[in-house]
């Protein structure tokens, strides 16, 4: 792009130095200042009141031993309402194990004494049964006795009985001495056809008899009768026994 001479004196102007003569630029006047933004005058400062002092390095000294002296109030204060507090769950809680541990042991005692109340429950049971059964065989011993020593010829019905097991003649029919004339008085004329033999025995007690006959043998005495008795009733070491 070319430039001519003329727009290129139309560009630029020449530059011409001030007079010394002439006179001197006229000074910027200020704006003028309102009563707003005139600086306001400071106020005096309130006197002090009398006998104020200002604090010295003792006064500050002590306010700092005083104010570590309340903190330290202060967090032992906390530190024992903390200690307080833990000590007091943990009391708790070794209290419940305590109480826990002793209600076991008395739920243990309480079960150990049940077992043995059971336990003595069902050996008195078994001893009253036991004394029961033993009164009980007394009794029936005593009325047999009585009804043998009231009503001798009971015994007629045993012999008969054991001479119909034995139906055999020539028997041997063993007595107690006192019986022998009881059973030849009522069984005389059956024991005379069957050609029966009475005799005396005194290991027999009263109210039995001893059959035999070809090898064969009827055992009805009182030892034995009485044996198959108890034995029914699961006793084995009671004898037949008279109060003479």
């Amino acid at each position: 792009m070319s430039i001519s001479r003329h727009q290129a004196v139309g560009a630029y102007q020449r530059w011409e130095p001030t007079a010394f003569d002439a006179p001197p630029a006229p000074e910027p006047q200020p704006e003028p200042v309102t009563a707003e933004d005139a600086p306001q005058d400071h106020a005096e400062p309130p006197a002090l009141p009398p006998g104020f002092h200002f604090p010295t390095a003792e006064d500050f000294e002590r306010m700092h031993e005083e104010a570590r002296a309340a903190g330290h109030q202060e967090g032992y204060a906390e530190g024992q309402a903390a200690g307080h507090a833990e000590g007091l769950e943990a009391g708790r809680a070794q209290g419940y194990e305590e109480g826990k541990a002793r209600a076991q042991t008395e739920a243990e005692q309480l079960r150990t004494l049940a077992d043995n109340l059971d336990a003595a429950l069902t050996r008195i049971d078994e001893e009253v049964a036991e004394e029961l059964l033993t009164l009980s065989i007394e009794i029936a011993r005593q009325v047999l006795q009585h009804t043998l020593a009231v009503q001798p010829e009971s015994l007629i019905d045993t012999v008969r009985a054991a001479l119909q097991q034995l139906p055999q003649a020539h028997a041997q029919i063993r007595l107690h001495p006192d019986d022998i004339a009881l059973v030849r008085e009522h069984l005389g004329e059956q024991l005379g056809h069957g050609g029966h033999r009475l005799i005396e025995d005194s290991t027999l007690a009263r109210g039995g008899c001893k059959v035999e006959s070809s090898g064969a043998q009827i055992d009805a005495s009182m030892d034995t009768r009485w044996r198959r008795v108890l034995e029914s009733l699961g006793r084995e070491d009671a004898a037949w026994k008279t109060d003479e």
